[in-house]
């Protein structure tokens, strides 16, 4: 009886809380549910895809034939520079930024890749000047692995045509850095 009776003060103590009300509301926020990123995609087999020309020139798709691409590169050409443009044709969350890690050909590259919306899908984009050297992991003959988080790793098979694509783009860019460089004709005094 002596234990019943301790226990009493605590219950009376426990009965003081009051109930849930508004008050506690306007006391705490109350903050809605953020989601977070998306769930990770697998990985896609990359068993028979190859390196194709695109509808435009100057552009690559990277896939297995008669199936959705999973990546491609473009050269852009800008009036003074030239740009090698790429693309992971993969699912993004709207403004995500993340990096495109490439490994291959004795190379390890990082390039910075945005989500970018088209045509009302968000996937992954950028672009680089052609004479960036993290792009020579691309010029070799050799399989390269190109992973954005979260969109898995394409296996990129080996293929000269990347390489021959780059190596174009920057010999277009190359005159008009040479025309900006060349030195500029002295005046002869007469």
């Amino acid at each position: 009886m002596i234990r019943v009776l301790a226990l009493v003060p605590f219950v009376l103590l426990a009965a003081c809380k009051p109930p849930a009300s508004d008050e506690y509301v306007e006391r705490s926020r109350i903050v809605p549910r953020t989601e977070g990123p998306s769930e990770p995609l697998d990985s896609p087999d990359t068993t028979g895809a190859i390196w194709a020309p695109g509808a435009r020139p100057d552009r690559l798709l990277y896939g297995k034939p008669g199936e959705r691409p999973l990546m491609a590169i473009e050269c852009i050409h800008e009036a003074k520079a030239s740009s090698i443009a790429y693309t992971r044709f993969a699912p993004a969350d709207p403004h995500a930024k993340a990096v495109l890690a490439l490994i291959g050909n004795s190379h390890v590259s990082r390039l910075k890749i945005d989500a970018v919306e088209t045509d009302g899908i968000w996937i992954w984009q950028a672009a680089i000047d052609a004479v960036d050297p993290a792009l020579d992991v691309l010029t070799g003959t050799r399989e390269v692995e190109a992973t954005v988080p979260g969109a898995g790793t394409v296996v990129l098979n080996p293929s000269q045509l990347p390489g021959d694509l780059i190596e174009q783009c920057r010999a277009q860019a190359a005159p008009a850095a040479s025309e900006n460089s060349a030195p500029s004709p002295r005046e002869d005094p007469a």
